[in-house]
């Protein structure tokens, strides 16, 4: 059995592989990598990041935005969050977003993935789940970035804090939130322990 037939039996459709990773199953990574992607068996989604296509009958599927990402980080730890999923708080945001964020603790910056832009946003700590407490945190955090005007979302944005649960939107501010996000919740949160 040779080398890249070796590496090749490590493969599965639809994932995501970095170099480091793929060196580990080949002496001469880089001549395979040339090799695999000249036969189609992966693909090059970014720098040093390669996907195993999984075929459909509509062509090549590409790889989920999740598995994207945790392979471009090598880490599990990131919340992707779609500023679109603010029109679900019902606060007066009505625009439609192309550029997920992703909240982690390793990189800065807007990156491209398999031809998909990601705005990477480096935070201390990243919940685990997006909840409709977070996503309202991260609302007020990001006010400026807004098409809306900021003087009718604002308001309505206080109003749906009044009617959440107080202990999980005081536990979002302190793990999530901003000192911004901290201050403009303050008049909602001051009888609530933190």
């Amino acid at each position: 059995m040779t080398a890249l037939t070796d590496l090749t039996k490590h493969l599965r459709p639809g994932q995501v592989y970095r170099r480091k990773d793929l060196a580990r199953w080949s002496t001469s990574v880089d001549r395979h990598l040339k090799q695999l992607l000249a036969e189609g068996r992966l693909e090059k989604v970014a720098g040093g990041l390669y996907m195993a296509p999984r075929k459909t009958r509509f062509g090549s599927a590409p790889a989920t935005p999740e598995k994207l990402v945790k392979s471009f980080l090598g880490d599990d730890r990131f919340l992707m969050v779609s500023p679109s999923a603010f029109n679900g708080l019902g606060v007066g945001t009505t625009q439609l977003h192309n550029e997920p964020v992703v909240y982690n603790r390793k990189r800065h910056g807007r990156y491209k993935l398999d031809g998909r832009t990601y705005d990477f946003r480096m935070r201390s700590s990243v919940p685990a789940q997006l909840s409709q407490e977070v996503l309202l945190v991260d609302l007020l955090h990001n006010l400026d970035r807004l098409p809306e005007d900021k003087a009718d979302v604002l308001p309505r944005a206080l109003q749906r804090a009044q009617a959440m649960d107080k202990t999980r939107l005081a536990r979002a501010v302190r793990d999530f939130g901003s000192a911004r996000a901290e201050r403009l919740l303050a008049p909602v949160l001051h009888a609530v322990p933190v």
